[in-house]
């Protein structure tokens, strides 16, 4: 090489470098900026419970951490109560984080209940390790998932799709659960219903002590009638 060309060849290389840094950077930092996606209302602010009202009982198991809404506790449930509410057809989205052992949940056509398991709607299921055999992704005792491909400590994108009567999950753009309830459906037990209502709102589990789950970008559309 020419000895009056390597000053520009090395200037080159050291912006090639740099421009790949900062590409990655931006990379990492993309993965837990909030999602604009068309249609898609954010259900959290990132910084505070705006819109969201814990159960009475062991309000202590929700809190914020860097933008994450976190449980870790007794059980309590965090119901959706913001304007967007309630929700009939919808598709909803929520990156997720498990640790190993926990168990949590995302109630769906569900109302606030001061204590207890929620009785209305339907849970989906929010476990890799738990000793529970329900997995991620199941709908809780009416269709469940025994291995929904995802690993503690790193972050998966559940989809719960309500339209009719039809309810669909998935796990990472993976369907693992596709549902039609049949029409006039029972009550699954005198404490849960296990079925759709006319409308309703999300809740989200702290289940036990010893789960610790993270939730962050909670988003949904509402789909038309």
């Amino acid at each position: 090489m020419n000895w009056m060309m390597k000053p520009f060849a090395s200037m080159s290389l050291s912006l090639m470098l740099v421009s790949l840094a900062t590409a990655n950077d931006s990379a990492v930092a993309d993965e837990s900026a909030p999602h604009s996606e068309a249609g898609f209302v954010s259900l959290f602010d990132g910084e505070s419970f705006d819109g969201w009202k814990k159960a009475e009982e062991n309000p202590e198991s929700w809190v914020i951490e860097d933008g994450q809404l976190v449980c870790k506790g007794e059980r309590c449930h965090l119901f959706y109560v913001g304007d967007q509410a309630p929700f009939k057809n919808f598709h909803f989205k929520a990156e997720v984080m498990t640790t190993p052992g926990s168990n949590a949940g995302i109630y769906f056509h569900t109302k606030y209940q001061p204590k207890g398991w929620p009785k209305y709607g339907y849970e989906c299921q929010v476990n890799v390790s738990h000793h529970d055999p329900k997995k991620t992704s199941s709908l809780y005792s009416v269709n469940d998932v025994a291995d929904p491909g995802v690993k503690d400590n790193q972050w998966y994108t559940q989809e719960i799709i309500v339209k009719g009567r039809h309810i669909e999950l998935k796990v990472n753009g993976r369907t693992l659960v596709d549902y039609t309830e049949p029409e006039g459906k029972e009550s699954f037990s005198g404490d849960f219903e296990r079925r759709l209502n006319d409308a309703g709102t999300f809740a989200l589990q702290a289940h036990d002590p010893k789960s610790v789950v993270y939730f962050r970008n909670l988003r949904v559309k509402k789909l038309a009638d």
